[in-house]
């Protein structure tokens, strides 16, 4: 099953949401305000877009609140404050098995549909 993590604001996650229901396929919708990904999910998610810091959204509204954008983190540290608070993420991040895309990537959301259809 596809996942999308996200929130219910963020324009993207909705479009995301948007594009796989206009095709018909179910997803899971996981509300970052509620719950993030566990660390295996993370690791997993990062080795699929290419790093954790593809992950970490840092132009985001969250890093500016929590003071971080002008620190440069470390990947480490860039794991840590994503285990931490799941808010710091790029969203949205769509899921399916081990393969993954985060932020608009509707090419990427394209292999992911037609691959559920064909299941």
């Amino acid at each position: 099953m596809i996942q999308i993590f996200g929130t219910a604001k963020c324009k993207a996650t909705r479009a995301a949401q948007r594009f796989f229901a206009d095709r018909g396929i179910k997803v899971q919708l996981v509300d970052l305000r509620e719950k993030g990904l566990s660390k295996g999910e993370l690791a997993s998610v990062a080795r699929a877009v290419g790093g954790v810091r593809a992950l970490y959204d840092a132009e985001g509204a969250r890093v500016k609140e929590r003071g971080l954008q002008h620190l440069g983190p470390s990947e480490a540290r860039i794991a840590e404050l994503l285990a931490e608070d799941p808010l710091l993420l790029r969203t949205p991040i769509v899921r399916d098995g081990q393969r993954a895309s985060v932020g608009a990537a509707e090419a990427t959301w394209k292999s992911f549909a037609d691959a559920a259809k064909g299941k």
